[in-house]
Protein backbone atom coordinates (compact mmCIF):
# COMPACT_ATOMS: atom_id res chain seq x y z
CA UNK A 1 0.00 0.00 0.00
CA UNK A 2 1.23 3.51 -0.78
CA UNK A 3 2.66 5.10 2.38
CA UNK A 4 0.80 8.36 1.71
CA UNK A 5 -2.49 6.48 1.57
CA UNK A 6 -1.97 5.23 5.11
CA UNK A 7 -1.63 8.79 6.36
CA UNK A 8 -4.90 9.97 4.88
CA UNK A 9 -7.55 10.08 7.60
CA UNK A 10 -11.17 11.18 7.48
CA UNK A 11 -12.43 13.75 9.93
CA UNK A 12 -13.09 12.23 13.32
CA UNK A 13 -16.58 10.99 14.05
CA UNK A 14 -18.58 12.34 16.98
CA UNK A 15 -20.41 9.80 19.16
CA UNK A 16 -23.00 10.46 21.83
CA UNK A 17 -23.48 7.82 24.52
CA UNK A 18 -26.27 8.21 27.08
CA UNK A 19 -27.70 6.00 29.80
CA UNK A 20 -29.54 6.24 33.10
CA UNK A 21 -27.33 6.25 36.18
CA UNK A 22 -26.39 2.67 37.05
CA UNK A 23 -26.80 1.21 33.55
CA UNK A 24 -23.07 0.56 33.28
CA UNK A 25 -22.16 3.24 30.75
CA UNK A 26 -18.93 4.30 32.47
CA UNK A 27 -17.62 0.74 32.76
CA UNK A 28 -18.52 -0.11 29.16
CA UNK A 29 -16.88 3.02 27.77
CA UNK A 30 -13.73 2.42 29.84
CA UNK A 31 -13.49 -1.14 28.49
CA UNK A 32 -14.09 0.12 24.94
CA UNK A 33 -11.24 2.63 25.27
CA UNK A 34 -8.92 -0.14 26.47
CA UNK A 35 -9.87 -2.18 23.40
CA UNK A 36 -9.91 0.61 20.79
CA UNK A 37 -7.12 3.21 20.87
CA UNK A 38 -8.72 5.25 18.08
CA UNK A 39 -11.36 6.60 20.46
CA UNK A 40 -11.21 9.10 23.28
CA UNK A 41 -13.80 10.53 25.64
CA UNK A 42 -14.48 14.23 25.96
CA UNK A 43 -13.70 15.46 29.46
CA UNK A 44 -16.72 17.50 30.49
CA UNK A 45 -16.86 20.42 32.88
CA UNK A 46 -19.01 19.88 35.96
CA UNK A 47 -19.90 21.65 39.17
CA UNK A 48 -20.44 18.43 41.15
CA UNK A 49 -17.87 17.30 43.68
CA UNK A 50 -15.46 14.57 42.70
CA UNK A 51 -16.08 10.97 43.74
CA UNK A 52 -13.43 8.67 45.22
CA UNK A 53 -10.84 7.81 42.59
CA UNK A 54 -11.80 10.61 40.19
CA UNK A 55 -9.13 13.07 39.01
CA UNK A 56 -9.55 16.65 37.87
CA UNK A 57 -8.85 16.91 34.15
CA UNK A 58 -9.11 13.15 33.68
CA UNK A 59 -12.66 12.22 34.64
CA UNK A 60 -14.06 15.76 34.63
CA UNK A 61 -12.95 19.35 34.82
CA UNK A 62 -14.31 20.17 38.27
CA UNK A 63 -15.25 23.84 38.47
CA UNK A 64 -17.32 26.12 40.67
CA UNK A 65 -20.76 27.33 39.67
CA UNK A 66 -19.31 30.81 39.08
CA UNK A 67 -16.61 29.42 36.79
CA UNK A 68 -19.13 27.34 34.86
CA UNK A 69 -21.49 30.28 34.39
CA UNK A 70 -18.61 32.46 33.16
CA UNK A 71 -17.77 29.92 30.45
CA UNK A 72 -21.44 29.64 29.60
CA UNK A 73 -21.69 33.41 29.13
CA UNK A 74 -18.77 33.18 26.69
CA UNK A 75 -20.66 30.51 24.68
CA UNK A 76 -17.86 28.09 25.39
CA UNK A 77 -20.04 24.96 25.59
CA UNK A 78 -21.33 22.82 22.74
CA UNK A 79 -23.96 21.56 25.16
CA UNK A 80 -24.75 21.95 28.81
CA UNK A 81 -27.32 20.64 31.23
CA UNK A 82 -28.28 20.62 34.87
CA UNK A 83 -28.60 17.11 36.31
CA UNK A 84 -29.38 16.43 39.97
CA UNK A 85 -28.55 20.05 40.91
CA UNK A 86 -25.17 19.99 39.14
CA UNK A 87 -24.10 21.54 35.84
CA UNK A 88 -22.33 19.62 33.05
CA UNK A 89 -20.94 20.99 29.78
CA UNK A 90 -18.78 20.09 26.74
CA UNK A 91 -16.08 22.48 25.50
CA UNK A 92 -16.74 23.44 21.87
CA UNK A 93 -13.16 24.46 21.11
CA UNK A 94 -11.59 21.26 22.40
CA UNK A 95 -14.04 19.04 20.52
CA UNK A 96 -13.55 20.80 17.19
CA UNK A 97 -9.78 20.51 17.51
CA UNK A 98 -9.90 16.76 18.17
CA UNK A 99 -12.32 15.98 15.33
CA UNK A 100 -10.26 18.06 12.89
CA UNK A 101 -7.23 15.79 13.32
CA UNK A 102 -9.27 12.64 12.70
CA UNK A 103 -9.88 11.60 16.31
CA UNK A 104 -13.13 9.80 17.15
CA UNK A 105 -14.65 11.38 20.26
CA UNK A 106 -17.33 10.12 22.65
CA UNK A 107 -19.57 12.51 24.53
CA UNK A 108 -20.97 10.85 27.65
CA UNK A 109 -24.01 13.07 28.15
CA UNK A 110 -27.67 12.78 29.10
CA UNK A 111 -30.61 12.99 26.70
CA UNK A 112 -30.93 16.75 27.17
CA UNK A 113 -27.34 17.32 26.11
CA UNK A 114 -27.78 14.84 23.27
CA UNK A 115 -30.66 16.88 21.88
CA UNK A 116 -28.51 20.02 21.93
CA UNK A 117 -25.59 18.30 20.20
CA UNK A 118 -27.76 16.72 17.49
CA UNK A 119 -29.26 20.13 16.73
CA UNK A 120 -25.84 21.58 15.87
CA UNK A 121 -24.15 18.32 14.79
CA UNK A 122 -26.78 16.19 13.01
CA UNK A 123 -24.03 13.89 11.70
CA UNK A 124 -23.23 12.69 15.24
CA UNK A 125 -23.87 9.00 15.95
CA UNK A 126 -25.92 8.43 19.11
CA UNK A 127 -26.03 5.30 21.30
CA UNK A 128 -28.27 4.64 24.31
CA UNK A 129 -27.33 2.03 26.90
CA UNK A 130 -30.21 0.42 28.78
CA UNK A 131 -30.23 -1.88 31.81
CA UNK A 132 -32.04 -5.22 31.38
CA UNK A 133 -34.66 -4.35 34.02
CA UNK A 134 -35.58 -1.92 36.79
CA UNK A 135 -34.59 -4.55 39.34
CA UNK A 136 -31.11 -4.88 37.86
CA UNK A 137 -30.72 -1.12 37.77
CA UNK A 138 -31.67 -0.73 41.43
CA UNK A 139 -29.31 -3.54 42.42
CA UNK A 140 -26.42 -1.86 40.60
CA UNK A 141 -27.11 1.49 42.25
CA UNK A 142 -27.23 -0.14 45.68
CA UNK A 143 -24.05 -2.08 44.92
CA UNK A 144 -22.07 1.12 44.50
CA UNK A 145 -22.33 1.77 48.22
CA UNK A 146 -22.02 5.52 47.57
CA UNK A 147 -25.61 6.78 47.71
CA UNK A 148 -28.28 6.88 50.40
CA UNK A 149 -31.65 5.19 49.94
CA UNK A 150 -33.13 8.60 49.25
CA UNK A 151 -30.64 9.33 46.48
CA UNK A 152 -31.16 5.87 44.97
CA UNK A 153 -34.93 6.37 44.96
CA UNK A 154 -34.41 9.70 43.23
CA UNK A 155 -32.13 8.17 40.61
CA UNK A 156 -34.59 5.35 39.97
CA UNK A 157 -37.36 7.86 39.35
CA UNK A 158 -35.10 9.84 37.03
CA UNK A 159 -34.14 6.65 35.17
CA UNK A 160 -37.73 6.11 34.07
CA UNK A 161 -37.76 9.51 32.39
CA UNK A 162 -34.30 9.04 30.86
CA UNK A 163 -35.08 5.59 29.44
CA UNK A 164 -38.14 6.96 27.67
CA UNK A 165 -35.82 8.85 25.30
CA UNK A 166 -34.04 5.79 23.91
CA UNK A 167 -36.03 6.08 20.67
CA UNK A 168 -34.24 9.33 19.83
CA UNK A 169 -30.93 7.47 19.40
CA UNK A 170 -29.42 5.68 16.41
CA UNK A 171 -28.43 2.56 18.36
CA UNK A 172 -29.47 0.83 21.58
CA UNK A 173 -27.26 -1.52 23.63
CA UNK A 174 -28.82 -3.61 26.40
CA UNK A 175 -26.29 -4.12 29.18
CA UNK A 176 -27.51 -7.41 30.60
CA UNK A 177 -24.18 -9.26 30.53
CA UNK A 178 -21.09 -7.06 30.32
CA UNK A 179 -18.99 -8.82 27.67
CA UNK A 180 -21.78 -9.22 25.08
CA UNK A 181 -22.79 -5.59 25.66
CA UNK A 182 -19.17 -4.49 25.12
CA UNK A 183 -19.03 -6.50 21.89
CA UNK A 184 -22.23 -4.83 20.69
CA UNK A 185 -20.85 -1.38 21.48
CA UNK A 186 -17.55 -2.11 19.76
CA UNK A 187 -19.34 -3.42 16.67
CA UNK A 188 -21.06 -0.06 16.15
CA UNK A 189 -17.72 1.78 16.03
CA UNK A 190 -16.07 -0.78 13.75
CA UNK A 191 -18.97 -0.85 11.30
CA UNK A 192 -19.10 2.92 10.91
CA UNK A 193 -15.39 3.04 10.13
CA UNK A 194 -16.13 0.74 7.19
CA UNK A 195 -18.78 3.07 5.78
CA UNK A 196 -18.29 4.16 2.18
CA UNK A 197 -17.66 7.78 3.13
CA UNK A 198 -14.95 6.87 5.66
CA UNK A 199 -13.23 4.35 3.40
CA UNK A 200 -13.33 6.74 0.42
CA UNK A 201 -11.18 9.22 2.36
CA UNK A 202 -8.92 6.70 4.10
CA UNK A 203 -8.09 4.87 0.85
CA UNK A 204 -8.46 7.73 -1.60
CA UNK A 205 -5.34 6.98 -3.63
CA UNK A 206 -5.86 3.23 -3.68
CA UNK A 207 -9.44 3.62 -4.89
CA UNK A 208 -8.33 6.10 -7.54
CA UNK A 209 -5.82 3.55 -8.78
CA UNK A 210 -8.46 0.84 -9.00
CA UNK A 211 -10.75 3.08 -11.03
CA UNK A 212 -8.15 4.54 -13.38
CA UNK A 213 -8.12 3.38 -16.98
Amino acid sequence: MNQNTQNISPKGRLYIISAPSGAGKTSLVAALLARDTKIEVSVSHTTRTSRPGEENGVNYHFVTIAEFEALLAQEGFLEHAKVFDNYYGTSTQWLEQRLAIGQDVILEIDWQGAQQVRASNPEATSIFILPPSKEALKSRLQGRGQDSDEVIARRMKGAESECSHYGEYDYVVINDQFDPALDDLSTIFNALRLSTSSQAVRYKEKLAGLLSS
